[in-house]
């Protein structure tokens, strides 16, 4: 998420009342995940598993749970509880509506066909010659490009899956990112595509998606992917240009595909996959595969 207007380092030490490391005027720009954060941005901590890949991660400012050596360069945001503040930080400079508000600062583009039952969210943007078919749901902040087609039931913006438990409950990290949709791009009936906690999860030109798929949180799918139904793909995933995903297939979160890939139906992905055909509950590379059932056979 990128504020509005740069901040300081002290301006949201005093929103969060927590400590700072660094020049009170450290200028701040935005709050990101680990995945995707940029240099300007603060990233949360708050385990000292992961202290080191934050400290040494894009962020130039790490909130975190404990005082520690601060990199050159950079600046600590010192809390109780950095989990709570990175929402509080979040929802300071994010409106958060959920449907609550009458409809405003909606841009909609020439030729763009609507249903009456679909519902638009605050602060969106459909491009031209678009087709938004019945029932289909549109979060806020969500921008959807030319020609792109979204039929029925489909919902763009709900949000992330990702909690963390606290005193026997389960604690939301709220979302404050979006959705964008590319260019001529097609979404059949009843996906669900998260919008991302702090970024963008992007659907590339091109690409096509069957009916009941679900894409989560910050993930990207490149262009001209072509991905069938029943498929589901967890949060800050890669899926780079022209892969093709077939049905029932499921993908833990931060993978990486790379591009041209296939992945044949019912395939588990838990790991980054390189150029190839894949396919079983541990993606192998399918001549592999091929060549194990036979060697099972003649046994």
């Amino acid at each position: 998420m990128t504020f509005h207007s740069p901040q300081t380092l002290k301006n949201i030490a005093e929103l969060i009342d927590a400590k700072f490391v660094g020049p009170e005027d450290f200028q701040i720009l935005g709050t990101n995940e680990i995945h995707r954060v940029k240099a300007g941005e603060i990233v949360f901590v708050n385990h000292p598993k992961y202290y080191e890949k934050a400290l040494n991660s894009d962020a130039t400012i790490i909130l975190i749970d404990k005082e520690v050596e601060c990199p050159e360069g950079k600046a600590l945001l010192v809390s109780e509880d950095p989990f709570r503040d990175f929402n509080k930080i979040n929802t300071h400079f994010t409106r958060i509506t959920n449907f609550s508000e009458e409809l405003h600062d909606v841009q909609i583009g020439e030729g763009t066909k609507i249903h009456r039952t679909a519902v638009i969210g605050n602060n969106v943007t459909i491009g031209k010659n678009s087709l938004i078919f019945p029932n289909v749901v549109i979060g806020d902040r969500t921008v959807i490009g030319d020609n792109v087609i979204i039929q029925s039931g489909t919902v763009l913006g709900g949000d992330a899956f990702y909690y963390r438990k606290l005193e026997g409950n389960y604690d939301r990290l709220i979302s404050v990112g979006n959705v964008i949709i590319e260019n001529n791009v097609e979404i059949g009936n009843n996906c669900t595509i998260d919008r991302g906690v702090t970024d963008s999860t992007i659907i590339g030109q091109g690409s096509v998606l069957d009916n009941q798929i679900q894409i989560g949180h910050d993930t990207v799918i490149g262009k001209r992917c072509l991905i069938a139904s029943l498929t589901g793909i967890a949060g800050c995933c890669i899926i780079e240009d022209e892969v093709t995903i077939w049905g029932q297939v499921g993908m833990a979160s931060g993978n990486r595909i790379a591009k041209g890939s296939i992945i044949l139906g019912k395939t588990g992905v838990n790991r980054d996959l390189e150029k190839g055909t894949y396919i079983g509950m541990l993606a192998e590379d399918f001549r592999t595969y091929l060549k194990k059932e036979v060697k099972l056979k003649n046994l």
